[in-house]
């Protein structure tokens, strides 16, 4: 009978591996704690001493959607836009910032053996694992 992945690896151990990854993935993630600090008057670019807000990065994406309106073949009107809401969404991610929340040095090492201890249960199964190297080990 073929077991994980077509090979002669252990079911079981796949299911093990797999229920420890995704508990220990989750619990990482639960943990960290995402904030920004984007609004209209967060300065997004900075050119020499003059700061680009992402409020002034929606004066281009108005004029560009006024552009395509009128004339929708308008190459410079769908640059104004389609730049526009890139430089918006560049200005977003760039704003984000990670952190993680407050736990104990105990939760740390539950969470990492839990998810790198399930990738390698998960690696193992789908290893072909013979008779001979289980007798052998």
């Amino acid at each position: 009978m073929k077991g994980a992945g077509g090979t002669p690896g252990g079911v079981m151990t796949f299911l093990v591996g797999l229920v420890m990854t995704c508990g220990g993935f989750y619990l990482l993630l639960n943990a960290i704690v995402i904030r920004t600090s984007f609004g209209l008057g967060y300065r997004v670019y900075s050119f020499g001493g003059f700061g680009i807000t992402s409020g002034m990065i929606m004066i281009p994406f108005l004029f560009g959607v006024g552009m395509i309106f009128y004339d929708r073949r308008s190459f410079f009107g769908w640059l104004l836009a389609i730049g526009s809401v890139v430089a918006l969404i560049f200005g977003v991610l760039s704003s984000v910032n990670f952190s993680m929340r407050g736990m104990s040095a105990f939760d740390l090492m539950v969470i990492l053996i839990l998810a790198f201890g399930g990738i390698g249960l998960l690696l193992r199964s789908l290893g072909d694992r013979s008779d001979n190297e289980l007798n052998n080990a």
